[in-house]
């Protein structure tokens, strides 16, 4: 028997239409077909974003207002002073896909408080607090897990004792995990503060911004 060639459709040489391949994929509103994975939506991750603001009135409302109105998904948010008294950071953490992460910065970067905003490296320290309240009927149980994981007992009572941790987010999820054995009453976590590793600035403008700091303060200590 002979090999089966190309069958002929209606005078058409060609495979059968049950042999043709099928693409994927849908179609958009003008009938052209859409890769799939040209469609697919990037993978969130999670990152922080330090940016540099001017210490006004209402800065981190609209800080957190601009983001939240864009429902960004915020895991945390910090505000504090720096070595200059006219600034603050705030350290914020985010999980979005790549597209989400770079709007963030952008409308960050339109406030007119904001100084500088960058995206920290992945080897950035990061640290947060944690305090916790849990049942005093062991207490030297409660006492060994504190010291396990460096932390400081703030208040011990008959009934209750306060713990204080800190540490970067796996040392704090790892001491929650280890004190639900007491049973938690209560838990107030401060969320990340972070800056960048060695000599690195943790926002491009604020050595310039340190170095005029300082020539500022030598310029009044000499007259």
């Amino acid at each position: 028997m002979s090999e089966q060639g190309p069958q002929q459709v209606n005078g058409l040489q060609g495979p059968a239409p049950e042999e043709r391949p099928r693409p994927t994929g849908r179609r958009n509103s003008q009938g052209i077909r859409i890769d799939p994975e040209v469609e697919a939506e990037p993978e969130p991750r999670r990152t922080v974003i330090s940016a540099l603001v001017e210490n006004e009135p209402g800065v981190l409302a609209k800080a957190s207002g601009l983001v939240s109105r864009r429902q960004f998904n915020i895991e945390s948010l910090t505000v504090g002073t720096t070595t200059n008294p006219e600034t603050s950071r705030i350290t914020l953490v985010i999980e979005e896909p790549e597209p989400g992460i770079r709007q963030v910065e952008k409308q960050l970067e339109k406030l007119i408080p904001v100084i500088s905003v960058q995206e920290l490296s992945a080897d950035a320290i990061r640290r947060e607090l944690v305090v916790l309240k849990v049942h005093g009927d062991e207490p030297d149980k409660v006492q060994a897990v504190t010291e396990m994981y460096d932390g400081t007992v703030l208040d011990a009572g008959p009934r209750t004792i306060s713990i204080e941790i800190t540490g970067d987010e796996g040392k704090i999820d790892d001491a929650i995990d280890a004190f639900q054995q007491f049973g938690i009453r209560e838990l107030a976590r401060t969320g990340q503060t972070a800056m960048a590793r060695g000599d690195v600035w943790t926002t491009d403008i604020e050595e310039e911004r340190y170095e005029r700091m300082h020539e500022d303060w030598r310029k009044h200590d000499q007259q």
